[in-house]
Order: C-alpha cells, then sequence, then structure tokens
C-alpha cells in the first residue's frame, strides 16, 4: 500500500506495507517528476526502549527491534496535514507520526506521537521526529555523490558553515553484502543543555554534489538535540531526534493515556543546491512564525555593545536617548546593570528592580525620556536565573530551581529556575508584568548566560526529561507573555547566539546574532546568520564610534544594513558629521525593510568555509536583489561575485549604503551573471548594493 500526501508546497509518498513498517518513500517539490523507484527502506519512526534495543547493535538510531516492529494501522489526511499511525504488537505502542504543512511552501513540520495500548509500560530512551532515506532516490544519487553542510557556534565564533563529502565525514565505504548488514557508521551531531546553538547548528543539508538537489532539515527545539546521517544496505538515512538517554540521560515512561511527544522538526526539499535549500528554510520559517504580527521592524538602539557595557546611568544615558531619536532608532534599550546598586550584580541578580545609585531620580526618568524623544522603552532581562545572593534565592522554594540529587544546580554564581513550578513563573511574570506596567517597557531582551547541565531529576525524572519539560514550559512562558502584552516585542539573547533556534525564534521578534566587538571579525558571522535565522530577525550590530574614520564607521554600519540593523556606539559624543553617516545607515535600512522581509538569502561566494578575506551575502527579494560585500585586510583589488539567478538579464547596480561609495567599481556580466566589485583602497571596506533587473 502507498500513502500519497500533497500540500501544494511538497509532497511526500509514504510505503505502507503490511509486512514491514511505514518508510518516507519520497519527499519531493509539488510539481516535480516522481522519484525513481528504489531506495532505501527506512522505517519512518524508530523508537529505542529499555529491553528492546537495536539489531545489529551500534551507536546509530537505526535499527531499533521497535521501529522494525511497527505495523501500518491508519491515517487522516487533510490539504495541510497528515498523521500516520502504526502499532507494536510486542509492546502495545502507538506510534503516530504528524507532519504538517503550508500551500506553496516546499517544506513540512514533523513529530512523533507516542501512546500505549494495554496496562503495560515502556520506558522510551530515543524516538526520531524524522527518519527517512529518501534523498538519494529523489535526487537519483548515491552516498559517493552527497555532500553534508553543517554549522558550528560558538561564543563570539557564531554560525561557521562547512560542506564536505558523506565519506570524508564518517560513512566509512565498506562491503554490506560481504559483512551479511550495513555499515555502523555515521556522522553523528549533538547539541547539549539548554544552548541549542552554544556548539552546534540544529540545521542540516544533504546535498547532490552538482547542487541539483537539497534536503535541509532544523531541529526546533530550545534544548538538546540529535541528529545523524548514515548508510543503510540499500542506500542511506537521516534521523533527527531531540534528547535522548545517551546523549543527554533522557528517557521517559509511557503509559496508557500517560505518552511523550517528541519535539517538532521542519524538512525540506528542492531542485537546487545550497542557496535554494536555504531560501526554501527560510520561508518555512517565516510560514511557522507564531507571532503573526507584522510589526514594522523598528530600529533599536542598545546602550550595551561597544558603548556603555552594563553600566548605566541616568547620567549616561540621557544624552545617548538624544542622540539615539537623533539618528532615527525607534525603541532604546537600557541593557545589563541597571538593577546593580554596588557593582558586585552577576550573583545576586533576581528581583529586576532598578538600582537607586544608578537612577537617583528613578527609571522612572529615562524611561520617560525615551518616550518623549519619540522612542520605545526597552530593558535587559535574565529571567531564568535568580544570584545565590539574591533574596529570592532563599525565599523561593528548593522545588522552582532545577537539582540534582536534592541539591540545587549552581552554575556560574547563579541558581536555575525550573519553569515547571508555579512559583518560578509566578515570580518572572510580576517581573515582566512590573517592568511593562511601572515605565512602558514594549522591548525585552531576553539574555541566558548559564547552562543547567543535563537538566533536573526534581520528581523522579530522568535529568534529561527534566530539562525537557522545563524548556517546554519555557516556551508555555513565552506565549503567555506575549498573550498577557500583545505589543510586546522579545529579542532572543543567550550570550550572543547560543540558543538561535525555531523553537525561541517562532515567538521571538529579534536575534541578537553575536556578542563580537571587534567589527572586522562580524561580516562572516552576519553573512552566515540568514543560514539560521530570518533577515528580518537577524540584529546585526552596528556600533559606530566617534573615534573611527568615516570608511570605518561605514564599515560596522552596513554589516547591519540587510538585517536587522541592531544599533548602538557612543552616537552621544559624535560630531555632525559622524552623527550624519549612522543616520544615513538607518534610514537606508528602513527603506530596505520591505523587501528584506519578503526575501530569501544567498551567498554569492557559498556559504560554507567562508572567513574573508572578500565576504559577500546577498537578499533576492521579489523585484530587485541586493548584496553586502566586505573587503577585510589582505584582499585582493577585485573580486568575482556568481548572482545566478540573475544570469542572462540587464542588471543595473547602484550602491545604496554608503551612497556615496567612490573607490567603489562595478562590472555586470550578464552572460556569466556575475558581479566584478573592486575597490581603489587598502584599508578594509564594505558597500551593500542593489542589483536591480
Amino acid at each position: 500500500m502507498t500513502v500519497t500526501w500533497s500540500t501544494g508546497g511538497v509532497r511526500l509518498v509514504l510505503d505502507a506495507a503490511g509486512d514491514g513498517p511505514v518508510s518516507l518513500r519520497s519527499l519531493r517539490p509539488d510539481g516535480s517528476p516522481d522519484a525513481p523507484p528504489g531506495g532505501a527502506a527506512v522505517p519512518l519512526v524508530e523508537v529505542q526502549a529499555l529491553g528492546h534495543g537495536r539489531f545489529p547493535g551500534s551507536h546509530r538510531y537505526a535499527d531499533t527491534t521497535i521501529g522494525a516492529r511497527l505495523r501500518y494501522r491508519g491515517h487522516e489526511a487533510s490539504g495541510t496535514w497528515l498523521r500516520v499511525v502504526q502499532h507494536d504488537p510486542v509492546t502495545g505502542l502507538v506510534v503516530t507520526s504528524v507532519f504538517e504543512g503550508v500551500p506553496g511552501v516546499p517544506a513540512v513540520r514533523t513529530w512523533t506521537e507516542v501512546d500505549v495500548e494495554g496496562d503495560g509500560e515502556v520506558r522510551l530512551q530515543a524516538v526520531t521526529s524524522l527518519s527517512t532515506g529518501a534523498f538519494l532516490a529523489d535526487s537519483g544519487r548515491s552516498v559517493d555523490d552527497v555532500d553534508l553542510v553543517r554549522g558550528d557556534s560558538d561564543w563570539v565564533a557564531e554560525s561557521r558553515w562547512s560542506r564536505r563529502p558523506l565519506r570524508e565525514v564518517g560513512l566509512v565505504a565498506m562491503d554490506p553484502v560481504v559483512h551479511h548488514h550495513a555499515s555502523r557508521s555515521r556522522f553523528a551531531l549533538t547539541s547539549r543543555s539548554s544552548w541549542s546553538t552554544g556548539e552546534h547548528l540544529p540545521t542540516g543539508v544533504l546535498v547532490a554534489r552538482d547542487d541539483s538537489w537539497a534536503l535541509a532539515w532544523q531541529v526546533e527545539h530550545n534544548g538538546a538535540w540529535h541528529w545523524e546521517v548514515g548508510e543503510t544496505v540499500t542506500g542511506a538515512y537521516v534521523a533527527v531526534l531531540g534528547p535522548t538517554d545517551a546523549e543527554h540521560q533522557w528517557s521517559r515512561v509511557v503509559t496508557a493515556g500517560a505518552g511523550f511527544t517528541t519535539v517538532p522538526v521542519s524538512v525540506a526539499v528542492v531542485a537546487g543546491g545550497v542557496d535554494e535549500a536555504f531560501a526554501a528554510v527560510t520561508r518555512q520559517r517565516r510560514a511557522t512564525l507564531r507571532d503573526r504580527r507584522s510589526p514594522e521592524l523598528p530600529v533599536v538602539f542598545n546602550d550595551y555593545m561597544n558603548t556603555l557595557m552594563g553600566d548605566p546611568t541616568t547620567e549616561k544615558l540621557l544624552p545617548l536617548i538624544d542622540a539615539a531619536a537623533d539618528v532615527g532608532a525607534d525603541y532604546f534599550c537600557v541593557d545589563a546593570g541597571w538593577y546593580d546598586e554596588d557593582g558586585r550584580w552577576w550573583d545576586s541578580v533576581g528581583e529586576w528592580r532598578p538600582s537607586r545609585t544608578r537612577f537617583p531620580g528613578g527609571f522612572g526618568e529615562v524611561a520617560d525620556r525615551i518616550r518623549e524623544r519619540g522612542m520605545v522603552p526597552g530593558i535587559w532581562l535574565e529571567p531564568e536565573v535568580v544570584g545565590v545572593r539574591s533574596p529570592l534565592a532563599a525565599s523561593l522554594p528548593d522545588e522552582a530551581f532545577f537539582q540534582r540529587d536534592g541539591v540545587r544546580v549552581t552554575e556560574h554564581g547563579r541558581h536555575h529556575l525550573d519553569l515547571r513550578h508555579p512559583d518560578a513563573v509566578r515570580h518572572v511574570d510580576e517581573v515582566v508584568d512590573r517592568l511593562v506596567g511601572e515605565f512602558g517597557v514594549g522591548f525585552i531582551k531576553l539574555d541566558y548566560n548559564i547552562m543547567p547541565g543535563p537538566g533536573s531529576d526534581l520528581g523522579g525524572l530522568a535529568p534529561g526529561d527534566g530539562l525537557l519539560a522545563h524548556n517546554r514550559a519555557h516556551l508555555a512562558w513565552l506565549d503567555g507573555v506575549l498573550t498577557r502584552h500583545p505589543g510586546l516585542l522579545l529579542e532572543n539573547c543567550a550570550s550572543g547566539a547560543m540558543r538561535m533556534d525555531y523553537a525561541m525564534l517562532s515567538r521571538m521578534h529579534l536575534q541578537s546574532t553575536s556578542d563580537q566587538q571587534n567589527p572586522l571579525l562580524y561580516p562572516p558571522i552576519a553573512a552566515a546568520a540568514p543560514a539560521s535565522v530570518l533577515p528580518e530577525q537577524a540584529g546585526n550590530w552596528a556600533y559606530a564610534q566617534p573615534g573611527m574614520s568615516a570608511s570605518e564607521a561605514a564599515f560596522t554600519l552596513a554589516t547591519g544594513v540587510l538585517g536587522r540593523l541592531y544599533l548602538a556606539g557612543r552616537v552621544d559624543l559624535m560630531d555632525a558629521g559622524q552623527r550624519a553617516l549612522v543616520r544615513e545607515a538607518v534610514t537606508v535600512h528602513k527603506g530596505l525593510r520591505a523587501d528584506i522581509a519578503a526575501s530569501v538569502p544567498f551567498w554569492p561566494l557559498g556559504l560554507t568555509d567562508r572567513t574573508g578575506p572578500w565576504v559577500a551575502q546577498g537578499l533576492r527579494a521579489a523585484a530587485d536583489s541586493y548584496v553586502t560585500v566586505w573587503r577585510l585586510p589582505d584582499a585582493s583589488p577585485a573580486v568575482d561575485l556568481p548572482v545566478p539567478h540573475l544570469r542572462e538579464r540587464d542588471v543595473t547596480v547602484s550602491p545604496v549604503f554608503p551612497v556615496t561609495s567612490p573607490e567603489w567599481a562595478f562590472e555586470w556580466d550578464a552572460a556569466r551573471g556575475v558581479l566584478r566589485a573592486a575597490h581603489g583602497g587598502d584599508a578594509p571596506a564594505v558597500v551593500v548594493v542593489r542589483l536591480g533587473a
């Protein structure tokens, strides 16, 4: 039996033969030809449970005995969702695969629901949200002809993408026939604890070497996850999961009526290469935003980065507020330090009340000045932590904090709130409601600078299951905040971009892409950011300073123009000419916001393995395309920038920032679809250009 389901964006073909588990045999864009026959019959769901392991044994999330025993029971479908039910007669597990799609978007969102029939119980150790081998049959390629694109990330070194052949990253060639079963090798990537992007990025792409076909996925979870690619006897598979026993100390006992749902995963497919794959993922991200308001993408000025650096006072803020308004900022965010009385605030935070010494006339004086200057007040907050010296550490019950073996988890001088507990939720709700109600705060930068390790075993749970429950409670808390305060804008920040996932970003409006303070090191981070975050959410810092030359100031300002310009810098100490350049960048950015919010990214020099000395990133909008070109130290005088979607078209090239760019020269080769950019100076330089077709 075959089940075919179409969303108007993608078409799924599932093999539901009665003598084996259901398999996702094809996932193709709607309108594309049918996949050639064949391919790996990978179980749609792999389930690892105590007492039911794998056969043969390995480290992989493949070949599970439960996954092999699952049998089709039925399915329900509409134009936007599909539910496929399977049953394991040995354990009584009922496993439902859910797919959600949006018409016109070549992607689906999928997860797995697990329940039990009868009186038994099963301790789950891992359940896949996505398991398929469809990409080889759909692409018509073998393992030898497929590359893996993946990303690493770290503090101030975010979004480092690489592309390598599957044979080089870990899928070692062997002879499965002579050895009587498949290889045990795999390439695996794992995120630990609650920094979902603290080491690796939850997005991957399998792409044909000739860029003719690509399958991309992203784990939409604000905690631990795992994905892997492995080889089978007849092909290969990709398996995507949330937390697992082996990697994250996660397990869950399920019984009848007390089941489990995996974390969601989005998967996109295109007849194209890396740029086309991330264009599809971009469209999927927009389609799955939970906050569907259309904010005007206001420009936020933040007083932290290379500015006050956590030392705000009324005296320092008032002139900075006036200057930020003068250059065109819409919001003004007072960042860290606003609660500090004695300079020893790191391990005493938690109550989140304005300092009396920093604001002698009260914080309301600062908030009023922001509103008087036509801006909306914003504030920095790290609500999930309570410092060990905070009075709240004693007044909140132990059960409101992460615990292991009855001891509170402590990290970097802080305890971690467990948002499963009503007292913890009541506290963070009171803080947000007070800031909004008392000071008219309309923007909150939500930071997160510690990790609680594997999780909390409070209540007898496995630590990883305690973390997962907290992660989900955290998302529910965010939903509640936005319900109570529908006009509030939220920034997602975790030491820069250590929690840059679409569980969070489906709810948040802005993502700080880095804590990088060196403007010469920011371009590769900003250029790669749209592979992880919507362009209109990508908060690239622009921190021009009065001591910079005009070209140096333009360099940092331009880095934010094609994202979500996140403004900082001592604009209050600038002269009129310096401030005019900042105002120009803000004005240009505001004029591009509609195109940015409807665009998809592309990378003329490639996304992967790019650190300079030339860096380029583009946005493709409905009518025009835009490219930011950074020339870093030791770069050649000129660079060729392929823009294949404009090949054979007449293109007008015009700088948009800086508007006056006399040292730059451009030539467009329509036949090849290549823009040549040349710069006549020796210093680092940048320009944002419009390619009008």
